[in-house]
């Protein structure tokens, strides 16, 4: 439960940092309906937030109220549990750009920026207010040395320091 208590601090710290990193375009066209279900993290500049954590998806699915329910889970094997943090996540502006705003805990939210996204929405690109936060998001558990590839090459091209960047065992 300690990754899931600085999930809440930091995005309480995050509150009210729902902008966009300067240069970053978020996807446009951006299909809620064809984004919804299961992601798998395959890298990610890690955060204390998820330090430790393998095994890490996201799944997605549509409230009642229009917005978006988020669950986030990973392995923690030090201390040989899963970890589970549900949020909210609404769109920013208009709900066909890939720039929304999520909340793990009451009103604070933090920005949630999908700024690469496969045609088949395959694969996703994610980013949050600023460069320190990049996530490769897959459909699948695992992907090619190409897609990797790919991804690193568009992270450094956007001005992403990648020396810390982790691929989650999954």
């Amino acid at each position: 439960m300690k990754a899931l208590s600085l999930i809440t601090a930091t995005l309480l710290l995050l509150a009210g940092c729902t902008g966009l990193p300067e240069g970053i375009e978020p996807v446009t066209g951006f299909d809620k309906d064809r984004y919804l279900g299961t992601w798998y993290e395959i890298a990610r500049l890690d955060h204390s937030f998820e330090e430790g954590l393998s095994k890490v998806t996201a799944e997605y699915t549509l409230n009642d109220d229009g917005s978006i329910k988020v669950i986030n889970r990973g392995y923690n094997a030090e201390e040989g549990e899963w970890q589970e943090a549900e949020g909210r996540a609404k769109f920013v502006g208009d709900s066909d750009v890939g720039h929304l705003k999520v909340s793990f805990f009451g009103p604070f939210y933090g920005s949630y920026v999908v700024f690469g996204l496969d045609e088949d929405y395959s694969t996703a690109y994610l980013t949050g207010y600023n460069r320190d936060y990049l996530w490769l998001m897959s459909r699948t558990p695992e992907v090619s040395d190409e897609v990797l590839d790919a991804f690193r090459g568009r992270a450094e091209a956007e001005g992403f320091e990648l020396g810390e960047l982790i691929v989650v065992e999954q």
